[in-house]
């Protein structure tokens, strides 16, 4: 025994030694995790020949591990951790020789590539991860940051520490429209660490807060750091529940949970949206509070006048905040009310089936045991009434076949539930409405008229719907009908979107956040997963980009503009028209809705293309396609990388010797807490893609395998990786901002500046750690992904 050491554990520290000193060599990291892999293997193997590692293994055939079987220990929870004092016996780690398991490791690389790379489950969401780069560098080459920055400057610029506050501010923005963390903290620090010096900013401040803001974006969806752990995440907590379930005498993890062990990436973006708001707000509390105690290291600054008409503070509540809250509240009680709500309903040809009751209920004496300590005697006894009800009554109803009278009765049951107003309708108008309202807000001066002719229509729209149109009105005769409302409000809109024009921060604003709401919108909303909407990002991001350079040449953009509005014709129809021309009965609403969608599609891809072309022509394309090839080529080389590693690790049984050592604490907390700890150490030399694809797979079946939830778990080691990006000596984004930042700002300057948001970082997990309804109270209010 070396170093009085089992060689399981040697061998774990020779696998970590030569993955870092493959980093440490500059290499590319992709090649240097696989080339970590095959020169520890065969360090191991070579020792392991000569008899140096010594694996000690539990005696299973010893008296004291039966008696421990027969006292009703699950074989699986039995370690040497646990029950150090059971009888051991000395193993090669290799037993078979070094050649099977070089031989099996070679054919299960061949079995992961396919499963996890090329054709596996989750190979529809990694895509989501191109698109995502796609967006990210095409925004980011349409220089969005550069408006960005100055007009926030100018909005904060007089407050103590106000351009370190709209750094932040950017840089949430930046987070949720590009995610690319180097792209950002290059940007940044290109545009604003200058300007900053320049006022008397101090040094560490600005350092700190640029490099800070800029890895907002592996928290803040969409995050690519979000698709890349949610992938893995899933699976792990699939198969660690599934475990649980058998460990506990269980058949499956359905019946001990009461439910699927699932776990998506859109309930993930869900569960991200506030934590990512919350440590925005968390990095502007602590430069405004440093500028109010040293205001010399962090003074106000006027950087001119905005445009636009100058607003009063009672009109600026009025419109900004009053008036859009009152729509807003009104809305959302007119829906509690039943006012507001869908109406669409269908009714089925078949009786439903009988109920069931909430727990499964015929199982094993150990499982049912098992299932009273996670749910709670009330809940099982709950479960076994139900049950004893549906047995009395005969069993479970069998669904069939219901005659003329009873579709009737049930036709008529469905739509005395239906609300009188749609929500589709009352979103729609809703918004328009705020956009009428804003702009009133932006210039007070201006003639009412149209503003108020566009409130007409949207009163008379909300009127219509509720007296005109039901459930049962098809969708042509419904949109002949909101024709009038639409149009009325349409003359207000068109005079609104002008007046906000004339403002500055609108103009900057609003092409970007209504490409980041139709992106998150989607995926939040749950209408569609993360790699749909990340093409629908990418495309828009192209779109934006080439609108953007046809005004930098002071030429017309109106191809872009009819492609997107192709586009959201291309939604409208597709959300209120049946579109499949292979069914039976079409009827003629539906055949003409289909040729306008049909015309529609081809605009758009035009649009999209004619952007292609301009981006093209501008050189600004062929950049964009590099990069994103280049990042993507990376992720995906470390992922398979890592699959060898990986393999290398469970080959001699230091994948299972870390997992026993993990269950052998008693307290669930205390494990996690210990992987959080490892998980923030390793952070100071592994960058966030090693950690993901290294180090969670092989501790992920014990922290997904509890009673925490999924989501809360994930999205803690997510803000723990993104301290990766700060923590030196190896954090890329000092790297980044050192290969821009002036010779007047040294390392010293960085490390300092840095420190303390690594210290908000933490605090952040801790708020997490204390108040975890922070993550799980969107995705309990939103619909599940």
């Amino acid at each position: 025994m070396i170093f009085g050491l089992d060689g399981v554990a040697i061998a774990l520290l020779i696998v970590f030694l030569c993955l870092f000193g493959a980093i440490m060599t500059g290499f590319p990291v992709a090649f240097a995790i696989a080339g970590a892999g095959a020169i520890s293997f065969g360090i191991i193997a070579a020792l392991d020949n000569s008899g140096l590692l010594i694996h000690y293994a539990i005696d299973d055939r010893s008296a004291e591990y039966g008696a421990l079987l027969a006292d009703g220990i699950n074989r699986d929870s039995i370690s040497v951790f646990r029950y150090p004092e059971l009888p051991r016996y000395e193993e090669a780690l290799f037993p078979q020789g070094w050649e099977q398991a070089l031989n099996r490791n070679l054919s299960f690389i061949v079995n992961r590539m396919d499963e996890r790379v090329i054709a596996g489950q989750s190979i529809e969401t990694l895509l989501a991860v191109l698109m995502f780069v796609m967006m990210g560098i095409t925004l980011e080459r349409s220089k969005i940051a550069n408006d960005l920055l100055t007009t926030m400057a100018r909005l904060f610029g007089p407050l103590p520490g106000g351009l370190a506050v709209s750094i932040v501010i950017v840089g949430a923005f930046l987070a949720a429209s590009t995610g690319i963390v180097g792209a950002t903290v290059v940007t940044m620090g290109l545009l604003a660490l200058p300007t900053m010096l320049r006022n008397n900013y101090s040094p560490e401040l600005a350092t700190g807060v640029i490099a800070a803001s800029g890895t907002l974006g592996q928290i803040i969806p969409p995050s690519i750091v979000i698709v890349l752990l949610g992938t893995l995440a899933g699976d792990l907590y699939a198969a660690g529940q599934e475990a649980r379930a058998q460990l506990v005498g269980c058949g499956d993890a359905l019946t001990y949970l009461g439910e699927p062990a699932v776990l998506s990436v859109g309930t993930l973006f869900q569960a991200a949206l506030l934590p990512g708001i919350f440590l925005a707000f968390l990095y502007g509390a602590y430069a405004f509070g440093y500028a109010l105690l040293n205001p010399s290291k962090a003074p106000a600054v006027h950087t001119g006048a905005a445009t636009g008409e100058v607003v009063t503070r009672n009109e600026a509540l009025t419109w900004y905040l009053g008036v859009p809250l009152a729509l807003i509240m009104g809305v959302v009680l007119a829906g509690q009310a039943g006012l507001i709500g869908t109406q669409s309903f269908t009714v089925s040809a078949y009786s439903q089936s009988g109920e069931s009751a909430d727990l499964r209920t015929n199982v094993s004496d150990t499982c049912r045991a098992a299932m009273i300590d996670l749910h709670g005697q009330e809940a099982w006894d709950a479960s076994v009434a139900q049950q004893d009800d549906i047995d009395a009554s005969g069993g479970g109803e069998e669904s069939r076949e219901r005659n003329t009278e009873e579709l009737e009765t049930a036709r008529l049951a469905a739509l005395g539930q239906i609300a009188p107003i749609g929500s589709g309708v009352a979103v729609v108008f809703l918004l328009l409405a705020l956009v009428l309202t804003t702009a009133r807000g932006v210039m007070p001066t201006g003639d009412p008229l149209p503003l108020m002719v566009g409130g007409a229509g949207v009163a008379l729209a909300f009127v219509v719907d509720a007296m005109l149109i039901g459930p049962e009105t098809g969708p042509g005769a419904s949109f002949l009908i909101l024709t009038i409302p639409f149009a009325l409000t349409l003359v207000g809109v068109v005079v609104a979107f002008q007046r906000l024009a004339t403002n500055e921060l609108l103009r900057v604003v609003f092409p970007p956040l209504v490409l980041i709401v139709a992106v998150l919108g989607s995926i939040l909303g749950g209408i569609t997963n993360p790699t749909p909407a990340a093409a629908l990002g990418a495309g828009g991001a192209i779109m934006l980009a080439a609108y953007r350079k046809l005004q930098e040449e002071h030429r017309s953009g109106k191809v872009i503009l009819i492609a997107s509005l192709a586009i959201v014709v291309m939604i409208l129809f597709g959300i209120n028209f049946d579109l499949r021309i292979q069914r039976e009965g079409i009827s003629f609403a539906d055949w003409v809705a289909y040729v306008i969608t049909l015309a529609a599609y081809h605009v758009a891809f035009f649009g999209l293309l004619y952007g292609c072309w301009v981006l093209f022509r501008t050189n600004v394309l062929s950049p964009v396609v590099r990069e994103t090839a280049k990042v993507t080529s990376m992720v995906f080389t470390i992922l398979i990388g890592s699959q060898l590693l990986n393999l290398v690790v469970i080959s001699f049984g230091g994948e299972e010797y870390i997992q026993d050592f993990l269950r052998s604490f008693d307290q669930e907390w205390a494990v996690f807490l210990l992987v959080m700890l490892i998980l923030f150490v390793l952070g100071f030399v592994l960058d966030f893609l090693e950690i993901i694809y290294i180090v969670i797979p092989i501790v992920g079946p014990v922290i997904y395998g509890g009673e925490m939830d999924p989501k809360w778990v994930t999205i803690m080691i997510a803000v723990n990786l993104q301290t990766s990006f700060l923590t030196p000596p190896f954090g890329f984004a000092l790297f980044y901002l050192r290969g821009v930042a002036p010779a007047s700002v040294t390392t010293g300057h960085i490390y300092r500046g840095v420190l303390p948001f690594v210290l908000i970082q933490v605090l952040g997990l801790a708020i997490l750690w204390a108040f975890p309804g922070i993550v799980t109270i969107v995705p309990d209010l939103l619909p599940n992904n």
